[in-house]
């Protein structure tokens, strides 16, 4: 990439006049059955859910994201679906998600859901009736094909989670394709049969008032036709937002990502800008970036006419080394990837990954916090990292996490921390029951809202004022974005919109740093996650991992507590 093209990305801003309403809004993923527990089975449920929405309102976030509350057997607790249209027993049902619906919408929240595209439950009626015989008229709904001449599995593909992608079936005398687990096979986009289903779940989605998607696994709809081998990839270092293990052992480029995903993603997009005219529906998705390739080929998703995906999310923060150039050279390489007016999104938490807390530590959390909520585009807040949650503590032999029974390294349960809310009882008000389904960390009640809504110091406190700022900066919710060259352990940027101009300096050493103030102009401290920053004439003094937001406009006041 030219210098040039890197410069046009990181300065490129839409019109904000213009702008729809995901341009610099925060969108806070709920994971559903670890934030609040509303009917004392010791699961988080919409019930529970529905009672929290006057938190969010008063947190100040402008959409929720659901992962799945779908039909499922719950092998991978949603994502094995067994009904894209019916909500899971333990959930609640389809009144409780229409209230959820009704409600946010009235508190200005918008909603949106996963869209777990790829795949179904072996246990959904589709499956079923595909593996009774192969003369079923959905034996083509999924991807099945004969053994290889040695009598193995047809090729050589692996799953994400580990061994390979292909389980055989002995009734039918052939194998399916799974690119997660056994459980999980995937469904063969390329019959228009299965095209026009999943368009209709779309569909029954949108009309019961959601407001966009995340598209699960959005890469892997449509693979290579004749099934080649994956060649092996080569030995790379860094690039990568996780590391997958034997999956990394090959280059994926016939199992995911095939070039006719494309016209296929701007037919979903044209359903998602006419279903409602007038007011689109978003569409993020999950695109993995492959070791050493580079992000051209997550950038296609946006489409050459930006006809696509809204935006495909930012995968590659999450598992970044602290080091503020790690940090830099991933932004800016996001940013340039990006075509002139596409908008990015910016995650640091997910269900995915471990608590940030734990991966960087409770001040470094709070550092990141400014930076998550200050950068340009859409940013991603996981539930309870606005309390600097840490991992749940689920001891070697009782994970909940089919990924992480295989294998302990990616157990996922770590980052689907129950949240607490209160100092009652022993789950801290996430739920009446003796044992919530993952234990809550040592610390819980400590960290809950109610403890933290009470703290102004509180990281609770400090999101809700990040997000404040947000909110009425024009340069927070608009404007371009600058990076400042400020010295080797601190991450500097300017976002700028018109005459609102806001400057973000993150201090990624342990001990005190001093930076000169860009311009020699008046700027006033809006923000600081610790009590070691101050701003003295034009010398920003930083206390170690603290970050500090500075603002050119004169209203900088917090608004009152409500």
């Amino acid at each position: 990439m030219t210098p040039q093209t890197r410069q046009r990305a990181l300065t490129h801003v839409p019109g904000a006049g213009t702008a729809p309403w995901w341009e610099g809004a925060v969108i806070y993923h709920i994971y559903p059955r670890s934030f609040r527990d509303g009917d004392g089975d010791g699961v988080g449920d919409l019930a529970g859910l529905r009672a929290e929405l006057p938190y969010l309102r008063w947190l100040g976030v402008d959409a929720i994201w659901l992962s799945p509350f779908y039909a499922s057997p719950a092998v991978d607790f949603g994502y094995d679906v067994a009904d894209h249209t019916a909500v899971d027993p333990v959930m609640g049902d389809l009144a409780d998600f229409d209230a959820v619906v009704a409600e946010a919408h009235r508190a200005g929240i918008r909603v949106l859901v996963d869209f777990v595209s790829s795949n179904t439950s072996v246990r959904h009626p589709w499956f079923a009736d595909s593996r009774s015989s192969r003369d079923s008229p959905r034996r083509d709904w999924y991807v099945w094909a004969d053994p290889s001449p040695g009598g193995g599995p047809p090729n050589n593909w692996i799953s994400v989670f580990g061994g390979p992608a292909w389980t055989w079936d002995p009734h039918t005398g052939q194998y399916y394709l799974h690119s997660f687990l056994p459980e999980i096979p995937d469904l063969n986009w390329r019959n228009p049969a299965v095209e026009a289903a999943m368009l209709d779940v779309l569909r029954f989605w949108m009309d019961r008032g959601v407001d966009g998607f995340r598209i699960d696994a959005a890469e892997h709809l449509l693979k290579d036709p004749l099934l080649r081998d994956n060649p092996p990839a080569t030995p790379v270092t860094g690039g990568h937002p996780k590391n997958l293990g034997e999956y990394d052992r090959l280059r994926h480029l016939y199992d995911r990502g095939h070039p006719d995903i494309h016209p296929l993603y701007r037919r979903i997009r044209r359903l998602l800008d006419e279903h409602r005219p007038g007011a689109p529906h978003l569409a993020i998705a999950e695109i993995v970036p492959e070791p050493g390739v580079g992000l051209d080929h997550w950038a296609s998703f946006y489409g050459t006419a930006l006809d696509e995906i809204h935006m495909p999310m930012n995968l590659t923060l999450p598992a970044l080394p602290w080091d503020a150039a790690s940090f830099r050279e991933a932004l800016a390489d996001v940013e340039a990837a990006i075509p002139p007016g596409g908008g990015p999104t910016v995650a640091l938490g997910s269900h995915d990954e471990p608590r940030v807390a734990s991966r960087y530590g409770p001040e470094q959390a709070r550092c990141l916090l400014a930076v998550l909520l200050t950068l340009r585009g859409t940013a991603v807040l996981y539930y309870g990292d606005e309390l600097g949650l840490p991992n749940s503590p689920v001891r070697a032999g009782e994970e909940r996490d089919p990924w992480g029974r295989r294998d302990p390294a990616f157990n996922r349960d770590l980052g689907r921390t129950p949240m607490p809310w209160s100092g009652a009882g022993p789950a801290a008000g996430f739920t009446s029951a003796a044992r919530p389904w993952l234990p809550l960390p040592e610390g819980a009640h400590r960290l809950s809202v109610a403890a933290q809504r009470a703290d102004p110091r509180s990281t609770l406190r400090l999101t809700r004022a990040l997000l404040a700022l947000r909110r009425r900066s024009p340069a927070l919710r608009h404007g371009t974005y600058r990076p400042l060259e400020l010295g080797a352990d601190l991450l500097g940027y300017e976002r700028r919109c018109g005459p609102d101009a806001v400057v973000v300096v993150a201090n990624f050493a342990a001990g005190p740093r001093e930076v000169r103030t860009p311009g020699g102009a008046r700027w006033t401290l809006a923000a600081r996650t610790g009590s070691g920053t101050r701003l003295r004439g034009g010398t920003l003094a930083l206390g170690g991992y603290e970050a500090a937001v500075l603002r050119l406009s004169a209203d900088v006041a917090p608004p009152p507590d409500r």
